[in-house]
């Protein structure tokens, strides 16, 4: 008896890159790609129409952002099953998408055969971290302290972020669909819990963090 497919969304605003996931998914026995979505908001429309066994989703995305989507698929699907492919190699961005609610973290250097090992094993319901970020994050929970950015919002954490690749106050608001009188707001509550003077700070932090490249 052939089991049922692993029915997958990918969540990309990359048209390009959801093409080569679907390719090589799609040549893959036992999963399907049942739907594409370019940002957090089309995954959630998506989702409400119905849910697939495991949802592959980027980070940075326009729109509300992939950590701000995975916390409010996971609080209104609880059950749904996420995997994270992102470009972000650090160990903060990992943290925080499992705390959303994520099941797993790839990076995009991940070879093929991780990617589909890692979408069985969620839609098994097991949780799967790529191991060199898995063994660094273990590390890392030694240490008594928290990092400072741990207590940003999810909205705060990606505008901080953007603040400190350089964006500027209307460019993130476009990125980000939002006014710039609200990236003011969130630029303001940034400054003010990580006790930051100004933007060159904020890139400062992120570089000793390894959300940024040097």
């Amino acid at each position: 008896m052939t089991p049922n497919p692993i029915n997958v969304m990918l969540v990309d605003d990359h048209a390009v890159v959801r093409m080569g996931f679907r390719m090589l998914l799609q040549g893959t026995p036992n999963i399907r790609i049942c739907a594409e979505a370019e940002d957090g908001e089309s995954a959630l429309r998506l989702c409400a129409q119905g849910l697939p066994d495991v949802l592959v989703i980027d980070l940075t995305m326009p729109g509300i952002g992939g950590l701000e989507a995975i916390s409010r698929l996971h609080s209104k699907y609880p059950e749904l099953r996420i995997l994270v492919l992102s470009a972000h190699e650090d160990t903060i961005h990992p943290r925080r998408a499992l705390k959303a609610g994520a099941f797993g973290y790839l990076t995009k250097r991940s070879a093929a055969e991780e990617l589909i090992q890692a979408i069985t094993h969620i839609a098994a319901g097991q949780m799967y971290v790529q191991a060199t970020l898995a063994q660094r994050m273990m590390v890392q929970q030694l240490a008594p302290e928290q990092h400072p950015v741990d207590i940003l919002s999810a909205r705060e954490f990606e505008v901080f972020v953007a603040l400190a690749k350089g964006g500027s106050v209307n460019g993130i608001a476009e990125t980000l669909h939002l006014s710039p009188r609200t990236v003011g707001t969130h630029l303001y509550n940034i400054k003010q819990k990580l006790k930051a003077s100004n933007q060159a700070d904020l890139t400062i932090m992120a570089l000793r963090a390894g959300l940024i490249d040097p």
